[in-house]
């Protein structure tokens, strides 16, 4: 059954383990109708449940649906319809100027918002993460503004998990550094794309669509003085030997994406791959962790 034009639907069913939701994901992908677009997001690590959802232009609801749960048995969809809005409208009430440190990240229609001193981030949230109201986002901005304060110099960064491009532009910004942002979703590049040209940063700023941090690309400036992950906490673990690989004795490494909960099990894999503590910080609900690579690794 199609709906009217403009109308928004949504799926969601959660699922336990990793392969299981990406299997999920994929088979929602190919639906007909054809999803907007789909996601597939860690809820709890701790019981290992995953969430699958999509978004659809027309009523997803019937056969379809029906077959996925029937071969995904623990699966079971939630349809529901999104009342139409103005979003352009409502991201310009809600996202309104965030300090962070000496950082401010403001909209387009916030343009005066900053005060003169500020590093101004300007941010068009699109669908990309990052628009520094998250407390992940703001967690690193603040890491990064202490990095600096204590006499920091970061020549060349790594921002893991780019989202929207708002750590890597103010390293840029910040200290005129070269970085690479990755990101494993085409429309987070995309975005982080724009907003560094907006930003005048993209001399300094290289973005591509990437899932690991010994990539190519990445590798090419390897090592890094200074790598952000804000991400998640599962797949932060996942990395430890990667983030270890583009590093050096010295280097900082900025985590995010953390429940505060989940911050011990993370430092303590990074530890084992030669990154000690030395900073965090806790806004909200989450922690944010900056670490130091030591020179040697842990046997």
């Amino acid at each position: 059954m199609s709906g009217e034009a403009g109308e928004i639907y949504t799926v969601l069913a959660t699922v336990t383990g990793e392969n299981r939701a990406q299997a999920l994901a994929d088979a929602v992908e190919k639906m007909q109708p054809e999803p907007a677009g789909v996601g597939c997001f860690e809820i709890d690590e701790e019981d290992d449940l995953w969430e699958v959802g999509g978004y659809f232009a027309s009523d997803p609801s019937g056969l379809g649906l029906t077959l996925l749960e029937a071969a995904f048995s623990e699966a079971s969809f939630v349809v529901s319809k999104v009342p139409p809005e103005d979003w352009v409208a409502k991201v310009r009430r809600e996202l309104t100027p965030v300090q962070a440190g000496r950082f401010t990240l403001h909209g387009g229609h916030d343009l005066g918002a900053a005060p003169p001193s500020a590093i101004r981030l300007q941010i068009e949230a699109a669908m990309a993460f990052g628009t520094g109201h998250h407390g992940t986002t703001r967690g690193c901005l603040i890491a990064m503004d202490r990095l600096a304060r204590q006499g920091m110099f970061a020549g060349k960064v790594l921002d893991l998990g780019t989202g929207t491009g708002a750590l890597a532009m103010g390293a840029a910004k910040l200290w005129k550094a070269r970085c690479v942002a990755t990101d494993i979703d085409e429309v987070a590049v995309a975005t982080a794309r724009e907003n560094i040209r907006f930003n005048g940063a993209a001399s300094m700023v290289r973005v591509y669509e990437a899932g690991r941090a010994t990539g190519p690309a990445v590798l090419r400036d390897a090592p890094y003085d200074l790598v952000f992950a804000n991400i998640l906490a599962a797949p932060l673990k996942r990395l430890a030997p990667q983030i270890a690989a583009v590093t050096e004795p010295g280097s900082a490494v900025v985590l995010s994406g953390l429940l505060h909960r989940q911050a011990p099990g993370v430092a303590q894999v990074f530890a084992g791959w030669g990154m000690t503590v030395r900073d965090r910080i806790r806004l909200g609900e989450w922690t944010t962790l900056r670490l130091e690579r030591r020179s040697k690794l842990a046997a």
